[in-house]
């Protein structure tokens, strides 16, 4: 009588490994799945979570992903714009008829309302940015709502101190990010513990990278505004960049201003995102010039990240994301 024990066949040759009738997720499928994973899990232990969508789209994916994890019930949770108040026209305008068109409910934290409440300094002169502000209206957002759990739109591989983050990111009650004080995830296990007053960053999108999140709005034909794809538009060479000239931007003596065929990889307040030369005008031409690029999409386009080496962890430690 064979052992039940027994590894192998009875003229001693290796047993036949079992036969397994299921089927391999692809890449995307997977990064989806810990994605739902991770809303689900928030909505489960967490009593007001929040989404953070400013219309960029990380945050618009964020959205999609978010849908697809509750539906056909709504998210139970409303989103959350923190408004710099200069902002590309196309993208309010996209985030006001995402809205329409979900019924979702939307929270604008307006740092317009923080300057006129002298809580914060407007910065003036050559090259001033509101950008720094949004850190006090996004604090003040999460503050007045009481909320527990914020959803953003980081990932990893977009700057070196978000590397660094973990899918749920504690924040003391400053609204403080310590990387000495995150916990251990093993095993896709998250510990949101936190006592009152404090809250948890989360980041369902951490694993992906910007041709993930490509590829995915090609896979799943996602909307997005349309400043992503190449357009015409009067820019303004500055500082190794290309900054959209708008009303909340114009040239300083000496700058000039020329008409290039441009879309953005990455969506922010626009005195201080720079776009790229490209006649990507549809998501397959996007995804093959993401595919040969060696910049990353905020170290080629984002004027607040050349601050310092270290600008974007000092701003996470006042409580930016």
């Amino acid at each position: 009588m064979t052992s039940t024990t027994d590894t192998g066949n009875q003229d001693g040759s290796p047993a036949r490994p079992p036969t397994h009738h299921g089927y391999e997720l692809s890449h995307l499928a997977e990064l989806e799945a810990e994605s739902v994973h991770i809303f689900r899990e928030v909505a489960a232990t967490f009593e007001r979570p929040v989404l953070l969508f400013s219309g960029g789209k990380d945050s618009v994916v964020m959205f999609h992903i978010a849908r697809k994890a509750f539906w056909p019930a709504p998210i139970p949770f409303p989103l959350m714009h923190v408004d710099t108040g200069h902002n590309f026209d196309e993208v309010i305008d996209y985030r006001d008829r995402i809205v329409e068109k979900t019924g979702v409910r939307l929270i604008v934290s307006s740092v317009q309302d923080d300057i006129d409440a002298g809580r914060v300094v407007e910065p003036t002169g050559p090259g001033a940015s509101r950008n720094r502000l949004q850190t006090t209206a996004l604090l003040r957002g999460i503050s007045e709502n009481r909320f527990d759990a914020v959803f953003g739109g980081a990932r990893r591989d977009e700057e070196k101190a978000r590397a660094k983050e973990r899918v749920f990111s504690f924040r003391d009650e400053f609204g403080a990010w310590n990387p000495r004080d995150q916990r251990p995830e093993l095993w896709r296990l998250y510990n949101g513990r936190h006592h009152k007053g404090e809250h948890i960053r989360v980041f369902p999108l951490s694993n992906w990278t910007e041709l993930d999140i490509w590829q995915y709005i090609a896979q799943e034909d996602i909307e997005l505004p349309s400043i992503y794809y190449a357009h015409q538009r009067e820019v303004i060479p500055r500082d190794g960049m290309l900054l959209a000239k708008t009303r909340f931007l114009q040239p300083l003596p000496g700058e000039e201003v020329r008409v290039e065929t441009v879309r953005f990889r990455t969506v922010g307040d626009a005195t201080c995102t720079g776009c790229v030369v490209s006649d990507a005008d549809d998501v397959a031409k996007v995804i093959a010039e993401i595919e040969v690029t060696r910049l990353t999409e905020r170290g080629a386009t984002r004027a607040d990240d050349r601050i310092s080496e270290s600008g974007m962890e000092d701003r996470k430690k006042e409580g930016y994301f």
